[in-house]
Parts: structure tokens; sequence; C-alpha cells
């Protein structure tokens, strides 16, 4: 029975992600330097006890680095994934309690945008926008949310379609609220667990987005200590100081990893829960 309510892949993703929430909140004070500390004389240096992932080009620690990166990896994946999904849920709930002309225009613009590829949808934003925005965390929160919108929106529609049949939702057109007061007070309410796994599965792929993005010169700027951007910044040191990349990577992989073994887990659990539903 334990298994079946909280399943292994649950458990351990719940572990990985407690162990980078850890250091997302203590890594900057339990950091040995300072993050932006160039020590003169210690460029490039391997790894020992002193410099567990070796110095870069300016003699800044990379260990420092990699615990002050996780804070900012998670703080943006998360807000993106928020501003994506609120936005999404309400514009699909909308749309599938409206029903109608308004329904099929919306369904057909976020077809319109999912013909486009995330990655190259997120590089054409951050490419349009101004010198003075590009590189800026908002930008990357709002550019994440703007590609996981349609996404959602679809998710909700069809959670919402499930559920505007019901004899609850007929009472309350009989009382004569409108489409956005049924979405929100009878729709949202049964359509929160599918939106809870569909955060989770979204906030899995975020890191990767934004990891990609500054790895490619398109996220945050220098000398933050993003790990996407270190991993640009070092790759031309992997011959010679493996660590500077394999650091920040191992804590990209290891998150990513955590969120979609918990995604796996929520999602196992949804099913168990309407597999006892309906014996």
């Amino acid at each position: 029975m334990m298994r079946a309510r909280y399943p292994s892949a649950l458990k351990w993703g719940a572990v990985l992600l407690a162990v980078h929430l850890l250091v997302a909140v203590l890594g900057p004070f339990l950091a040995p330097w300072a993050q932006d500390q160039m020590m003169a004389g210690l460029p490039i240096q391997g790894a020992s006890l002193t410099h567990p992932f070796g110095t870069d080009q300016m003699g800044r620690d990379i260990f420092s680095r990699t615990l002050a990166g996780g804070w900012i990896v998670i703080t943006l994946s998360v807000g993106g994934t928020l501003v994506g999904v609120i936005a999404g849920a309400a514009i699909g709930l909308f749309s599938g309690t409206v029903g109608g002309w308004i329904d099929e225009v919306l369904m057909r613009l976020t077809e319109a945008f999912l013909a486009i590829p995330f990655l190259i949808f997120a590089l054409l934003i951050v490419s349009l926008a101004g010198p003075g925005v590009q590189g800026s965390p908002v930008l990357l929160i709002l550019v994440v949310g703007a590609g996981y919108l349609p996404r959602v929106a679809r998710m909700a529609r069809a959670a919402a379609l499930d559920v505007v049949s019901r004899d609850f939702v007929l009472a309350a057109r009989l009382r004569g609220e409108n489409a956005w007061t049924i979405a929100r007070g009878e729709v949202l309410p049964n359509a929160t667990g599918v939106l809870l796994v569909e955060f989770a599965v979204r906030a899995g792929y975020a890191p990767i987005v934004i990891g990609t993005l500054g790895f490619l010169g398109f996220g945050l700027k220098p000398p933050t200590p993003e790990w996407g951007l270190m991993m640009s910044e070092y790759r031309n040191l992997l011959t010679v100081q493996p660590m500077a990349v394999f650091g920040p990577g191992l804590m990209l992989a290891t998150l990513v990893i955590g969120l979609n073994l918990f995604t796996e887990g929520l999602s196992a659990m949804a099913r168990h829960g309407r597999a006892e539903r309906a014996a």
C-alpha cells in the first residue's frame, strides 16, 4: 500500500530536490570563498582540498560559484513555470468552459505557437528584446512562461472539458453565472490535480531551457554564476580543468533528474487515484 501511495520515483525525486533546495539556501553561506573573489596567482588551478572544483581563468573558486548558482537556477525555473501555468490555466479553463467560437479561436492560437519549437521560440523572444532587457532575470522568467503558456492551456482545456458536463456546472449555468465565474469557482477546484502534475512536468524542463540559453549566450550575463553560463564560459578549460564544466553540469543534471523523478511519482499517484475511484 505504501509503495502504491508513495512510488519510489517520488521518494528519490523528493530526496534529490531536498538536497538541491538545501544547497540553494545554504550554499552561499557554506561556500569557502565569495563567488566573485579573485585570488591572485591562482588561475586555472586543479581540484584540491582548498578548491574542490579548482579555479577559473580569473582565479575564482569554481565550487563556490557552483553553490551560488543553485538559487539562481531554481528561482528562474520556478518563476517561469509559475507564470506559464497560471496564465495557461486561466486561458485553458476559460476556453473549455465558455466553448463556442471563443474556444475555437483560442485553441487555434495555441496551435500556432505550438508549431514553433520551444527553444527556437525562446531564442526568438530573447533576440527581439532590447539590449537593455537581454540577460535580465525577468526576461528569462517571461520567456519560460510564454513558452509554457500554450502547452498548459491545452492541458487545462482538456481538464475543463471533463468537468463542464457535470451536474454542478450545469446548475451554475442555470443560476446565470458567467463562464469566468464558473471556470474559477467550479472547474478549477476539480482540475487542480491535473494542473499540479503539469506544473511539476514543466518545472522539470525549465532548468534545461535556462541552462541552454545561458550556454548559447542568450541567458544571464557574466559574471552571474548560472550553471549553463558557467559551462559555456569554462568549455575551453575542459581538457585542462574538467571539473569547471563537470561540476555545474552535474548539478544541473541531478536537478533535472530529481524533478523528473518527482513528476513521474506524482503522475503514478494520480493514475492510482483515478483507478481507485473507477473501482
